[in-house]
């Protein structure tokens, strides 16, 4: 079994996700989106694989926002017609924060700023379906997405959808990948400067972060292994919970 992880940037670690897939006895490949060396001017040109050569998508987080075009260029509108496309041929896509957002976008939905970011690892009200646990799942995003009417909410906060299922494809707003290894590695990338912005403590999100990330390890492989199970082997074209 192929996974194919799309991660945005350079600074996007699988982290637990990662864990979790190979866990499972899948083969991971990856295809970075905005090179290391284009990461402050990330207008690229990019050429998306064909979504057919795959069991499985992962599309990672980004710091930038999916309606930014003057940021970002054309590739976010090339990346969500791979992701409706990967929709379209049943293939199952696990969309993660900015890689859920597109999902959203896809699928038919939108994307907006959202009224106040949500940074930290915070309880999210979950449909009570058996998908999606109510955490605490770490979460580090400013925008915000809305799905069509007949596609499932399955978790939210007050400030935001937390979670969909569209056919084969979940998509999540938080980040179940997070260990501290992956923070540090956005920390890294210019996310301390953003942390001290928003008036978070980088150190002590750190250390809450190690205390909380063996027990959000088991979140993230049950996590993956129900998309795996339920979401991914779903019929096409149906919507496996409601």
């Amino acid at each position: 079994m192929r996974v194919l992880f799309v991660k945005q940037d350079h600074a996007s670690p699988g982290g637990l996700v990662g864990d979790a897939f190979a866990g499972l006895g899948y083969d991971v490949s990856e295809f970075t989106v905005v090179p290391r060396e284009r990461y402050h001017s990330p207008a690229v040109t990019v050429e998306f694989p064909d979504p057919a050569g795959y069991d499985a998508i992962v599309a990672f987080g980004a710091v930038w926002a999916v309606y930014d075009d003057a940021a970002i260029g054309t590739w976010v509108h090339d990346e969500i017609a791979f992701t409706r496309a990967a929709l379209g041929l049943g293939v199952p896509v696990l969309g993660i924060c900015f890689g859920g957002q597109l999902l959203a976008a896809a699928a038919g939905g939108a994307v907006t700023r959202a009224p106040a970011p949500e940074i930290g690892w915070n309880v999210i009200e979950t449909a009570g379906t058996g998908l999606i646990d109510p955490g605490p799942w770490f979460q580090w995003h400013s925008d915000r997405f809305t799905v069509p009417a007949d596609v499932p909410v399955l978790a939210r906060t007050a400030l935001a959808n937390q979670a969909f299922v569209c056919g084969r494809a979940l998509g999540l707003q938080f980040h179940p990948e997070v260990t501290d290894e992956v923070l540090q590695c956005w920390l890294d990338g210019g996310g301390s400067a953003g942390l001290a912005a928003a008036g978070v403590d980088a150190d002590a999100l750190l250390a809450q972060t190690r205390r909380l990330q063996g027990a959000a390890a088991g979140r993230a492989r049950e996590l993956v292994r129900r998309f795996v199970r339920d979401v991914a082997a779903a019929p096409v074209g149906a919507v496996p919970v409601a």
